[in-house]
């Protein structure tokens, strides 16, 4: 069977291709690779690319994909290739960089959670990493803050209070996996990706979980040059790509 050039099928990475910060497994490979033969396939993740090349389980994992696009984009590879790199740093300007850093170090020290490790914000290429409980803590520790998150919706305020503070600056804020916010200018969400495709492919199709509205997933899945899709774990990716596109 020829592969269909026409058509492109991007993934996102936490949550639809592997659980939450955990390596890919090798069944879901082999499906890729089989998906792979067929339609031209690429990964889009918020993390930057040592941490998505960590989770693809190693460099030669990443260029079995046509395409991957880090930190939504801003850092883009074309068969294992850098084709583009953005700087959220030029963008913003250190003033304004350390301004937001700043309000958010202030906001945290206020958030009484039962457990906070470290590294509470994580300067990205394209983005700022707001992580309320610090990315330093451990796997359980992380599943403990996610489910105490969706009780008292710990991130949901704080995004509330970042756009009050910071969207005249031209500055979008969307909650991220498990643990975290995603501070990023105007257009630089996923769908900033779609500018390396969309003259190449007639159709793309997009597989996320966070895409209800304020999910990192929700802009790629609701815009107009995408067909987007709702999956709630690795195995239901696999499940709705084969009926989709007809693939055993």
């Amino acid at each position: 069977m020829s592969r269909d050039t026409s058509k492109i099928i991007l993934f996102d990475v936490d949550g639809t291709l592997t659980a939450a910060r955990k390596v890919i497994e090798p069944d879901m490979v082999e499906f890729l690779e089989k998906l792979k033969q067929r339609y031209t396939v690429g990964l889009v993740g918020g993390s930057d690319l040592p941490k998505i090349t960590e989770q693809m389980d190693g460099v030669e994992r990443i260029n079995m994909f046509d395409f991957v696009f880090a930190e939504n984009g801003l850092v883009a590879l074309a068969k294992g290739e850098n084709i583009a790199t953005q700087s959220i740093q030029k963008f913003m300007g250190e003033d304004k960089m350390q301004e937001l850093i700043n309000f958010c170090l202030k906001y945290l020290s206020g958030v009484k959670l039962p457990l906070k490790r470290g590294t509470f914000i994580e300067f990205r290429n394209g983005m700022i990493n707001i992580c309320p409980i610090g990315r330093s803590c451990s796997y359980p520790e992380r599943g403990e803050f996610s489910e105490f998150d969706k009780l008292h919706g710990v991130r949901e305020k704080m995004v509330e209070a970042l756009r009050n503070e910071f969207t005249k600056d031209g500055l979008v804020f969307s909650i991220g996996g498990q643990i975290s916010i995603d501070a990023f200018p105007k257009g630089w969400d996923k769908t900033y990706c779609l500018n390396f495709l969309e003259k190449d492919f007639k159709e793309i199709y997009f597989f996320g979980d966070k895409t209800y509205k304020g999910g990192n997933d929700h802009e790629i899945f609701e815009d107009s040059r995408t067909k987007g899709y709702t999956v709630t774990s690795p195995e239901d990716t696999k499940k709705q790509v084969c009926q989709l596109f007809d693939i055993e």
